[in-house]
């Protein structure tokens, strides 16, 4: 069993690496029961809804062994998003470098993001939320409510959107995101896909566009907690993009997962969404860019859902959100 599983990447020899939030990192062997902890990890703060989040592995991790950590890191009583690099090898992490540092740090601990994603070898996305401070997500100034793109060595590209402005972190990619947890790739069509959480409704599915504005918290079909009253200036804007889809109310989407294999030919094309207050997975099927429709899987069999990916196979993965009996739940077709 698994405590608070958060992020999962697959090794080869068929083992996954998943993270536990209190700050573990395990690996996991799907052939026998084993599971087997890595030493020489970050120092990971538990700083509320913060801790040791997502893990992925570097495209090239067969001849460089590097894979990639987000965690929360307290400094000074307050807490911020990290990143770090590290060699895998012997169940042990060396030669860690820092890959980002959100700024400005906080004493609020709430919407740490944090997904890794990579399109290509050398172009890494890390989302963030906004910490809890809505302002963030309109200010090009501050890295939280953001998703941002650096080089596998955390440094920003000289293509990103705000490279030049004077008024812009160079990092920021897009922004106007209240907490993105879950990204995902269209390989072919070259297309983001991200879900973020909203505050009382008004989750999104968003397709993800340099240098665009995605409205938080000035835009947004979510209402206040307890009150249910409105939230900035209403659900469009001219210059705002509007959510390909969202859920009213919140489903908390806390993983996405985009489906390219051959494993469930009905499925190919489709997005798979994680939820932890719906308790289910979702399969959205994608027609000209938008959701057709919605599948609920999984429902109410399993709790809380934190993550999804889709396995080397083909398979689904998903990981279940318990303190003490947390699984990893595996999808193959019935025959």
């Amino acid at each position: 069993s698994l405590k608070f599983p958060w992020g999962m990447d697959f090794l080869p020899d068929d083992k996954i690496l998943v993270t536990e939030k209190s700050g573990a990192l395990k690996i996991v062997n799907l052939v026998g029961s084993g599971i087997s902890a890595v030493s020489g990890l970050p120092e990971v703060s538990e700083c509320g809804q913060g801790g040791l989040m997502d893990v992925t592995l570097h495209p090239n991790f067969n001849e460089n062994k590097r894979v990639y950590l987000s965690f929360s890191k307290k400094t000074d009583g307050i807490c911020g998003t990290e990143a770090v690099s590290a060699v895998l090898s012997d169940n042990q992490l060396t030669e860690m470098k820092p890959i980002f540092s959100a700024l400005p740090k906080s004493s609020d601990h709430r919407h740490f993001g944090s997904r890794f994603l990579f399109t290509d070898s050398k172009t890494l996305f890390i989302s963030l939320g906004d910490r809890g401070h809505r302002p963030n997500g309109q200010d090009l100034l501050t890295h939280p409510g953001s998703l941002i793109r650096v080089s596998d060595l955390g440094i920003p590209p000289d293509d990103n959107p705000f490279m030049n402005n004077a008024g812009a972190l160079p990092e920021i990619f897009s922004y106007g995101h209240r907490n993105i947890q879950g990204l995902a790739y269209d390989k072919l069509k070259n297309i983001i896909w991200a879900v973020e959480h909203g505050p009382k409704g008004g989750c999104e599915l968003n397709r993800i566009e340099a240098g665009k504005n995605y409205g938080w918290a000035d835009i947004t079909y979510g209402k206040n907690y307890v009150s249910g009253t409105d939230i900035g200036e209403g659900t469009i804007r001219q210059d705002v993009e509007p959510p390909v889809y969202y859920w009213t109310p919140s489903n908390a989407p806390s993983g996405l997962a985009f489906y390219d294999s051959k494993l469930f030919p009905a499925w190919y094309g489709n997005l798979f969404v994680s939820s932890l207050t719906y308790e289910q997975l979702s399969r959205l099927v994608i027609k000209d860019g938008k959701v057709e429709r919605e599948e609920a899987l999984l429902k109410d069999q399993y709790g809380r859902l934190r993550h999804v990916a889709v396995g080397p196979n083909g398979s689904l993965f998903v990981l279940t959100d318990h303190e003490k009996d947390g699984k990893i739940l595996r999808i193959l077709p019935k025959d």
